[in-house]
């Protein structure tokens, strides 16, 4: 255990220390978050790419710790590299969402060519065949999951320091759950990058003094994509799907109502709005630091679940995943989630 500090401590420090040289080269490509547009909620310009600061520092600590790199390990650097890539040029140059969906694949079709793929998911409906082999549908689901909690991480970073601590709770969560699991691996992942979150938060929190741009946010996503996948699994190397569902649930949770909003309301699902979660708690008058703290604990409620999940039979899991999204839906219908805000 004290393995996991030790990691989690020396990925903190090289993102505390990496964080402001970040900043410093931010400013000076001019790679800055401009507050324009009614969806912002800074005043002055902010310098992006905080992301390649956990980078680093994740992929530091990683290469360095003892022992060589497992066959999934060195998939998840390659697939982070490339997604890093595609952020960068996004946080520089604001690509299409067609062209961010590219790098997101290639990254996908890395993890899977290095064995990180959702081969067997738990059965919610038999204790005789408590697992399904999904075969060849294996590689398009994992596909559709690492770019749907890629762009889900995405879409929530809309005030300082939250997709960052969302992202740390889930990690924190997974660890775990790894570690309830016996999943070592995936254990020292959500280590090394739980403390390079947490070693670049201080810098993201408000008032924020650089942001994690699409080069951090999607890099997070796509690490918890991957790490799930790896540290969710009860036995049998099963994919228990209720269980990274709940730990990742803000995200996730947001996404579908944004999709379920812009679909009900005539518009393009990929339109920006002003209608996510943490729009809706600024509206009523609440602070951006009450705003980013009510979501932490959301999201701290939804990680004990997660972890109560990994613990019950899989037809539990299920119902209780079930459950909590019920209850999700009837809160937000009544906050009037599904109604468009421009």
């Amino acid at each position: 255990m004290d393995n996991f500090y030790v990691l989690a401590v020396i990925a903190m420090a090289i993102s505390a220390v990496f964080t402001p040289i970040v900043k410093k080269i931010a400013f000076k490509y001019n790679i800055l978050d401009i507050p324009k547009g009614f969806r912002k909620v800074h005043k002055k310009p902010i310098p992006l790419l905080g992301g390649l600061a956990i980078y680093v520092s994740f992929v530091s600590t990683l290469i360095f710790k003892s022992g060589e790199l497992s066959s999934s390990e060195t998939g998840i650097i390659i697939g982070a590299t490339i997604i890093v890539i595609g952020g960068m040029l996004d946080d520089k140059y604001d690509i299409r969402p067609r062209y961010k969906l590219v790098f997101q694949i290639l990254a996908a079709l890395v993890l899977i060519k290095f064995g990180v793929q959702i081969n067997l998911i738990t059965n919610p409906v038999s204790n005789a065949n408590q697992f399904i082999n999904l075969g060849w549908l294996s590689i398009p689901i994992t596909i559709l999951w690492v770019t749907g909690i890629t762009n889900a991480l995405n879409l929530i970073d809309g005030l300082d320091g939250l997709a960052a601590g969302v992202a740390l709770i889930s990690s924190t969560t997974i660890f775990i759950i790894a570690i309830l699991n016996h999943r070592m691996d995936a254990a020292i992942l959500t280590a090394i990058l739980s403390g390079a979150i947490f070693g670049f938060l201080p810098y993201n929190f408000n008032p924020a003094t650089i942001f994690m741009g699409d080069t951090g946010a999607q890099l997070l996503g796509f690490l918890l994509a991957a790490i799930s996948i790896e540290g969710t699994i009860k036995s049998a190397a099963a994919f228990a799907i209720a269980v990274p569902i709940l730990a990742l649930g803000i995200p996730i949770y947001d996404t579908i109502f944004a999709m379920i909003r812009r679909k009900v309301n005539g518009k393009p699902i990929m339109q920006a709005d002003r209608g996510h979660l943490h729009h809706r708690l600024l509206d009523k008058g609440l602070t951006q630091k009450e705003t980013v703290m009510i979501m932490y604990l959301i999201s701290i409620v939804l990680g004990g679940f997660a972890i109560i999940a990994t613990q019950i039979s899989n037809q539990r899991a299920y119902f209780l995943l079930a459950s909590v999204m019920v209850f999700l839906v009837i809160i937000a219908y009544k906050l009037g989630f599904f109604q468009h805000r421009d």
